[in-house]
């Protein structure tokens, strides 16, 4: 009976990683691909499954080994990204590293964070890896109080407790913060996600119970923009979604207690990163009070480009 495939190996060398070479091979509809036997399964995860390579792995019958199921394209894929993973944490490494030569060259200013937090605003802003507030915003470590969820959305108080609240609750009661912004983006998924939701359907997913938090927003967009393309009314319901967080701001007393003393400014931000512009608005609590049907009065509107 033939040997069993000798499994590969990964260095732990935090410079290289090295695959130790086949032992075997094994013909696949004609092409002779590679297959190495996978001694530890947490090996997989180094293993990055993009979605342009469209494949899927499964566990074969018989000896314990890798069968590849090929794409509409009938692209061959082989165990090489697994070298990938450990480009990315290179390069992660070297991105540490340069930030802690500036860290070196502020080390005054870091000891003095490490002892305590100050920052003069949180900034809630969506999860999605394009809309970085750092980035856009060129927030400064221990300028801003950062949260961020699918949607950039902001539940109101009957909803009950969430991690986003719970942030706003430790930043404006104990951290003492003077501005609350909320950032909104073009091409937002989890705004698609409710507008593409159906009255009479159930919830049963994590993000449509999620997102379902901004239903008045997607009711607002589908009346004012029903004229309109699907995509134009998202990109409504975008910016109506800013302002029904920053209504669901209110119902927070502890929050509007400070809003109406003027200790607290509340405002909206929406980034299209289409053509980089950033418009930013503020609540007018005032003229808030007056509105009915749940609208909010904005000032200070100032669009960025």
């Amino acid at each position: 009976m033939a040997s069993s495939p000798a499994p590969f190996s990964v260095s732990t060398d935090s410079t290289h990683c090295i695959l130790s070479p086949p032992t075997s091979k094994r013909q696949i509809f004609g092409p002779t691909l590679k297959l190495w036997k996978i001694k530890h399964a947490h090996l997989r995860k180094l293993i990055p499954l993009r979605s342009d390579q469209g494949f899927a792995l499964k566990a074969s019958m018989g000896p314990p080994q890798l069968t590849k199921q090929l794409n509409n394209n009938n692209k061959r894929v082989t165990l090489s990204g697994a070298e990938d993973g450990c480009d990315i944490f290179n390069d992660l490494k070297h991105r540490f590293l340069s930030f802690k030569h500036k860290y070196m060259e502020n080390i005054e200013q870091f000891e003095k964070l490490a002892k305590a937090q100050a920052p003069k605003g949180i900034t809630i802003a969506c999860g999605d890896s394009r809309v970085c507030p750092s980035n856009i915003l060129g927030f400064q470590p221990g300028e801003a109080f950062i949260v961020r969820n699918v949607g950039n959305l902001v539940p109101p108080l009957e909803s009950g407790p969430s991690e986003t609240n719970a942030a706003l609750e430790f930043a404006v009661n104990s951290l003492l913060i003077e501005n609350i912004l909320i950032i909104g983006h073009s091409c937002c998924g989890g705004i698609r996600a409710l507008m593409s939701m159906q009255d009479d359907e159930n919830a049963s997913s994590f993000i449509k119970s999620w997102v379902i938090i901004g239903k008045n927003a997607r009711i607002k967009a589908e009346t004012v923009a029903s004229n309109l393309s699907f995509d134009e009314q998202c990109t409504h319901c975008e910016k109506e979604s800013i302002n029904n967080s920053l209504s669901n701001l209110l119902t927070y007393p502890w929050i509007e207690e400070k809003v109406a003393k003027e200790e607290l400014f509340v405002h909206g931000g929406y980034y299209n990163f289409i053509d980089c512009s950033f418009e930013k608005w503020t609540l007018d609590y005032r003229g808030t009070k007056l509105e009915e049907n749940g609208r909010i009065a904005v000032k200070n509107k100032v669009f960025w480009s």
